[in-house]
């Protein structure tokens, strides 16, 4: 079994927000206990749903952050340390994550696609440069595809979607994690599991590892293992790749050209180049950069590079 969960950490780019054991490990009776880096908003979205979020800066440009699978808004917090000074940026936890509220979700892109255009409603946002970050690349990616009036942009970091995969490795993916396997990983394990997204692992993500570790004693972690399965099931059941071509907005790419995630090693092989380049060319305005000496979390592990091509590509936008 830890071979299949492995397996399937590598398909779905996991960006588990922990890794190791460490000495201070928050005591935390809820997820909203976890220590953040920035002051945190709540608000309430139509059908009772409360959403997380930071939301520092100004400017004449608002990003949205949307986390990966397994991870929180507080994965964003090098980027958004540095481009609020110059723009309004907004990173949410969604629903099933961090502090924002947890339930037997479907969890599909739709779903979580909805959420954030319906946040940017509550917050009074008409459209957003909307960034995300593997799965949340995905969701990034189904929201300009079904709302295409609020995307003004897409800033896509290691983005999931790009790799496809065939009916029989969907089906599979779909059985073989389960909430109970999620909650019983072993803490070697989970810290393997993040060794994963890196090329070299950064002493400052040990937020992440105690932060996960600290879940495990939380009330609503169970909700937590709940909504990891279900989130692949709606990522191999709303694969984006074959309607790319219909995705006008300008977009952003980035991978770190050591993506141990990307592509799945086991099931497709491959460069993680070739994966990125595949999506791209589907793309009828969109941009690549391939970050060297960088792995999946490419926006953490090499934040002052992926910040300045946000910049950049933010500066040549047309007004």
């Amino acid at each position: 079994m830890r071979q299949l969960q492995y397996i399937l950490l590598l398909l779905a780019g996991v960006t588990f927000a922990a890794c190791g054991l460490q000495k201070e490990i928050p005591q935390i009776k809820t997820f909203d206990d976890i220590p953040y880096p920035f002051t945190v908003n709540k608000t309430e979205l139509p059908g009772g749903i409360q959403v997380a979020y930071f939301d520092e800066g100004k400017g004449k440009k608002t990003i949205i952050f949307i986390h990966g699978l397994g991870s929180y808004a507080p994965a964003w917090k090098k980027n958004i340390a540095e481009l609020s000074k110059t723009h309004r940026v907004i990173a949410l936890d969604l629903p099933g994550y961090g502090k924002s509220s947890k339930g037997t979700y479907e969890a599909s892109m739709t779903f979580y696609a909805t959420v954030v255009k319906d946040l940017m409603e509550t917050l009074n946002l008409p459209s957003a440069l909307i960034g995300g970050h593997s799965m949340g690349g995905q969701i990034a990616m189904t929201m300009a595809l079904s709302w295409p009036d609020k995307v003004d942009g897409l800033i896509l970091v290691a983005p999931a979607g790009f790799e496809t995969f065939t009916t029989g490795q969907k089906q599979w993916f779909r059985e073989v994690l389960t909430p109970t396997a999620v909650k019983l990983t072993p803490a070697e394990t989970v810290a393997e599991n993040l060794a994963w997204n890196f090329y070299h692992m950064p002493d400052d993500a040990t937020f992440m590892i105690n932060d996960r570790l600290a879940m495990r004693d939380a009330e609503d972690f169970d909700a937590y293992c709940y909504i990891i399965p279900e989130c692949v099931k709606g990522m191999v059941d709303q694969p984006v790749f074959d309607n790319l071509k219909d995705i006008q907005q300008p977009v952003l790419v980035i991978y770190g050209k050591q993506d141990n995630l990307i592509p799945n090693r086991f099931l497709n092989g491959g460069k993680t180049e070739d994966i990125a380049n595949a999506g791209v060319a589907q793309l009828p305005n969109a941009e690549l950069h391939m970050v060297d000496k960088a792995g999946h979390f490419v926006q953490f592990e090499k934040s002052e590079e992926v910040n300045q091509l946000i910049n950049t590509w933010i500066g040549n936008l047309k007004k």
